[in-house]
Formats: structure tokens, C-alpha cells, sequence
């Protein structure tokens, strides 16, 4: 057990849930970690749900808030300007119907537990956190972090337009705004008017000695067997940023030149059509697509390349798990930089354009033709372990950096 760098304190980590997702991952892996290292963890949601709610240790606590029809009424106190906004834009998305309806509730539990610090995790739990604090009226310090690129999401989501002067007016409230790579911080800057010297980049970290071990547990899929073609991976939830119309339309291309099949783990919307995409692109019998897996990890290892096809990312914290096990990567050049940063501009794995299926089949076949030095990766991955990213949190929701 790591010894804590300071006395034991209450914090706090709001997330609206914990569904299949890289943000509800990153808080489960940081609650974990902080706990480890001594301090009391909340994790605090609106609802109590989600595949990785089975993966929260016994050391840390889950807080469920409660719905209330006051919720209104509260926001009437604190952001009279923005209600007008949060209207247009809740017509268009259901998103923030996730987190206001229990603003009441985390009021009361920030004036209840009076947690030294409160960290919250995407956009619509950002603004929550940051009129809860407001209307509860304690010392509790706020921190923000923001996990995906503003600008791809709002030309991307209809509604968006209507929260981003939202955010705007009251990001810069918070103590401390943290984003998970510098793209995301330079679009932070931009989008939300915070100043680029008050964000914090701090990666998710993912690489550590659970990933590891997980990673040498048994596959059961016929796929990955010895002597069966080569394996490419891909792990998202099947939602329309991802693209992964994109990557069967590039593994289509790529089989016309070598053997291979696809491994797509994830569930979301998107399953039907792109099942049906497969079968009209002749390829159903060479893609397989199981769903949510609690170990994705074995899968990487047994892999022969992953791929992330992602019209933008904030990070792509899949990208340091397949390095972690020495898997090459492909992926695209999302706008937010992640994957570019992650793979040093291409130093570590395959960069290619965004929507460029050519590109992407051409990545694809390259990566399966190369013996690339597994160490080499895994070393990359290093940069982005658990400990840095639990260093780097506990540093900002204890004053420590801002």
C-alpha cells in the first residue's frame, strides 16, 4: 500500500454514473487510488448503475443522490441567465437530465460531509458541482475536469450551442479546472474563456500492475487461437463518434490484401446498423462484436493491432491500454490531440486523417506486416500510469497545484 503524501482527507468524486464509458473507468481507477493511499473517497452519482459499479473497491464509498422536482427552484438561486439555455438545450439532449434533477440532493450532501474537495467528471456534472457548491455554501474546493474536445461535440450534438455559454459563465468558478490532454485544455481555453494558465493537464492513467494482471486471464473466443489469422481490435461504445462505420469500411479495404478479422468490444445505439453494415459489406463472417467485456485487457494482448477510429477524443485512454500490453496501434488524428499526444505524434503507433477509410485500411495492413518492440510500448505507457494521474489529482484537490 502507498504511503499517503499527506494526512488522510474526505473527497469527493461525482460522475452522473458509472456506464460503460472511459470517464466512469477513470473515476473508479482514481477513487481506488486515493483510497489506497489513506484518504476517505466518496464517489457520488445520480444513479447508482452501470457495468463498473461492480469494480468499486470496498475502501471507497458510492453515494446515490436522490431526484428531486425542487431542482428548478435551486438553479433559479445560483443561474438565472443560464436557464433559458439549459432549456433549448435539454430539448435537444437528455444529458443534463443526469445531473440537475439531483442538484438539491448533492447540495445536502456537500453541507452533510463537508468533503475537503469535490471533483467532478464531464460537462453537464462540471456545472452541477459548481452551483451545488455555490448553494451549499461550505469550504468544500471544486474541481472541474473536462474529458472530451468542446469544439467536435458541439458541432457534432445538436443543443450543444445553447451550453456553451453556459459553461463559459461558470467554469471559471470552479478552484481548479483540470483537462485530460492539452488539446482538450487549449479548446478549454478557447470554448470556455478559463485562462490557459488555471488548467491543469493531468492524463488518465491507465497503465498499472491490475491492468497487467488482467491482461494474462484466459480468452474464451474461438478467435484467438494459435495458428488463426491475425486479430484487430477495437474496444468503444458503438456511439456515432466513434466511426466505427469507418473501421469496416477500412478492414473491408484491408482484407482485399491479407487475411485478418475484427474484434469490435463495446455495446451502445449504434450495434444494429453497424451489424447490418458488416453483412452488406460481405465481411459479417470476419467481424465479431460481443459486446461489453469487464476484461478487455486479455483481448488486447492476444491482438495483433488496435484501432481507434474516433472522429475526435479527448484522450483515447484505450490507446495507453494497448501499449500497456505491447499491442501496435492505429488511430485516427482526432481533433482534441489525444491519440497524437499519446503516440508521440506517431512515434509509438499509426497516425492517419480523420474519416479516411483509405488511410485507415492502408495503417492496417502496414501495422499487421510489422514486428514492432513490445518493450518499446510498454515503456510509452509508463508515462501514463495510475500513480501520476493519482499524484496529479490529489495535488489539485488539495491545494497543492492550481
Amino acid at each position: 500500500m502507498t504511503t499517503p503524501r499527506a494526512a488522510p482527507a474526505r473527497l469527493a468524486l461525482f460522475v452522473p454514473h458509472l456506464g460503460a464509458g472511459g470517464v466512469a473507468k477513470v473515476i473508479v481507477t482514481l477513487a481506488a487510488a486515493m483510497a489506497e493511499r489513506g484518504h476517505r473517497v466518496d464517489i457520488v452519482v445520480s444513479r447508482a448503475r452501470g457495468p463498473f459499479l461492480k469494480q468499486v473497491p470496498s475502501s471507497v464509498k458510492v453515494v446515490e443522490l436522490r431526484y428531486s422536482v425542487w431542482a428548478p427552484f435551486y438553479l433559479l438561486r445560483v443561474a438565472l441567465r443560464d436557464l433559458l439555455p439549459m432549456v433549448l438545450f435539454t430539448a435537444r439532449s437528455s444529458r443534463l437530465l443526469e445531473t440537475l434533477p439531483f442538484l438539491p440532493s448533492l447540495v445536502r450532501y456537500l453541507r452533510q460531509q463537508r468533503p475537503v474537495a469535490l471533483l467532478a467528471a464531464k460537462t453537464e456534472a462540471n456545472l452541477a458541482a459548481i452551483w451545488a457548491a455555490r448553494l451549499a455554501s461550505v469550504p468544500t474546493r471544486v474541481a472541474v475536469s473536462e474529458h472530451t474536445h468542446l469544439p467536435s461535440v458541439a458541432a457534432s450534438r445538436p443543443g450543444w450551442r445553447f451550453l456553451l455559454p453556459v459553461v463559459r459563465r461558470n467554469y471559471r468558478r470552479a478552484d481548479v479546472q483540470v483537462a485530460v490532454s492539452d488539446g482538450v485544455a487549449d479548446a478549454l481555453c478557447e470554448w470556455a474563456d478559463v485562462p490557459r494558465r488555471r488548467i491543469v493537464r493531468i492524463y488518465n492513467g491507465e497503465a498499472n500492475a491490475e491492468l497487467l494482471s488482467k491482461a494474462k486471464e484466459p480468452v474464451d473466443h474461438p478467435w484467438f487461437q494459435p495458428a488463426a489469422p491475425p486479430v484487430i481490435l477495437a474496444a468503444a461504445r458503438l456511439a456515432p463518434e466513434k466511426n466505427l462505420a469507418l473501421l469496416l469500411h477500412a478492414f473491408a479495404a484491408a482484407l482485399r490484401q491479407r487475411s485478418a478479422r475484427l474484434v469490435i468490444l463495446g455495446e451502445g445505439p449504434l450495434r444494429e446498423p453497424l451489424e447490418a453494415l458488416a453483412q452488406d459489406l460481405g465481411i459479417g463472417a470476419d467481424v465479431d462484436m460481443p459486446g461489453f467485456v469487464d476484461n478487455p485487457f486479455s483481448y488486447m494482448v492476444r491482438a495483433e493491432v488496435f484501432a481507434l477510429s474516433s472522429d475526435y477524443e479527448g484522450l483515447g485512454c484505450v490507446i495507453v491500454q494497448a501499449l500497456a500490453v505491447g499491442c501496435r496501434v492505429v488511430s485516427t488524428d482526432c481533433p482534441g490531440g489525444g491519440p497524437a499526444e499519446l503516440l508521440g505524434n506517431g512515434a509509438f503507433g499509426r497516425l492517419v486523417p480523420v474519416g479516411d477509410r483509405k488511410a485507415l485500411a492502408r495503417a492496417l495492413v502496414a501495422a499487421l506486416d510489422e514486428s514492432p518492440c513490445q518493450e518499446r510500448l510498454r515503456r510509452r505507457a509508463r508515462h501514463y500510469s495510475t500513480d501520476r494521474m493519482a499524484e496529479g489529482y490529489l495535488d489539485v484537490l488539495l491545494g497543492k497545484a492550481s
